[in-house]
C-alpha cells in the first residue's frame, strides 16, 4: 500500500476481526488516518458488509477509490464457516439466544445431501429480521429489536457452490460461493428448515470477493502499526511538497 495515495484513492483490504463492525473498521481507520497522517474529512467507505460475529476479508476504499465501491460489492463472494443443527435463533446466529431446539439423531447424509442440492442456483432469499436493510427510513433490525411486525421482501440470490463436510455432526462445516445480497445467515435458517429441523450460524468468515483474497489483507493490528509508523514521514513529504509549491510560485 502506497503510504502518499489515502487522498488520491486507495484500496485496502483488512481482515476484520471478530465482535467488530464494518462501520466500527472505517471509523477506526478514518480515525487513525486523521491523527497520524493529518488527513481530514477523508472519504472512506467498505465494498460488502461483514456482521459483527463474522471474520475475514473487508474491502476499504478512500478517497477517489470510493467511486469503485459498488463494483466491489457486485463480485461474487466465497464464505467459510459453521451451522449447528437442532436449535434455532431469533438471529440466526450467536449474537441471541436459542430460541427452538430439534432433535438431530434421525438426520441421514442422504437427506442433508438432498437439502444441500435445493440450495445450488438462483434462489428466492428472505434476509434476516436482524439485518442492516432499510425499510422505510429504518433498519429491519430496529424494527425487530422493539418488537414491532414488518414485511421482509425476497431477494433474487445465486449460490454457485455450496460444500459441506458432515465430520463434526451435528455441526456441519461449509463453503459457499455466492452473489450480492446472499445473507449466510438466512441460508443456514433455510438449510434447517429444509431439513424438517432447525439450524443457526456459529461461525463465518469471508475469503474472498472477486479477485481479493482474504490471505492477501491486512491483519487490523498490522495495518495501525503500519499508519502509525508511516505518519510522520508522510507529514514530511507533504511538507516538502508544500515548500516546492510555495517557491515555484
Amino acid at each position: 500500500m502506497n503510504m502518499f495515495n489515502f487522498e488520491d484513492g486507495e484500496v485496502i483490504l483488512i481482515d476484520k476481526p471478530l465482535d467488530w463492525t464494518s462501520f466500527d473498521t472505517v471509523n477506526f481507520i478514518r480515525s487513525l488516518l486523521n491523527r497520524c497522517y493529518g488527513i481530514r474529512k477523508l472519504k472512506v467507505g467498505h465494498a460488502g458488509t461483514l456482521d459483527p460475529l463474522a471474520t475475514g476479508l473487508l474491502i476499504l476504499c478512500t478517497g477517489k477509490m470510493t467511486k469503485q465501491i459498488d463494483t466491489f460489492q457486485a463480485q461474487v463472494k466465497t464464505y467459510t464457516g459453521t451451522m449447528l443443527l437442532g436449535q434455532t435463533t431469533p438471529t440466526f446466529d450467536l449474537e441471541s439466544e436459542p430460541n427452538a431446539f430439534f432433535p438431530t439423531d434421525g438426520i441421514t447424509p442422504e437427506q442433508i445431501e438432498a437439502a444441500r442440492q435445493q440450495f445450488i442456483g438462483d434462489l428466492k432469499q428472505y434476509p434476516p429480521k436482524y439485518s442492516a436493510i432499510k425499510i422505510k427510513g429504518k433498519r429491519a433490525f430496529d424494527y425487530a429489536r422493539s418488537d414491532e411486525e414488518i414485511e421482509l421482501k425476497a431477494r433474487d440470490v445465486r449460490i454457485d457452490d455450496f460444500k459441506l463436510n458432515l465430520d463434526r455432526f451435528p455441526e456441519l462445516d461449509f463453503e459457499v460461493t455466492c452473489s450480492k445480497g446472499t445473507y449466510i445467515r438466512s441460508l443456514a435458517n433455510d438449510f434447517g428448515k429444509a431439513l424438517g429441523n432447525g439450524a443457526c450460524l456459529t461461525s463465518l468468515r469471508r475469503t474472498r470477493i472477486g479477485d481479493f483474497k482474504v490471505e492477501d489483507a491486512w491483519p487490523l493490528e498490522k495495518l495501525r502499526q503500519h499508519i502509525v509508523d508511516t505518519g510522520d514521514a508522510f507529514k514530511e513529504w507533504k511538507k516538502a511538497q508544500l515548500e516546492k509549491e510555495q517557491k515555484q510560485a
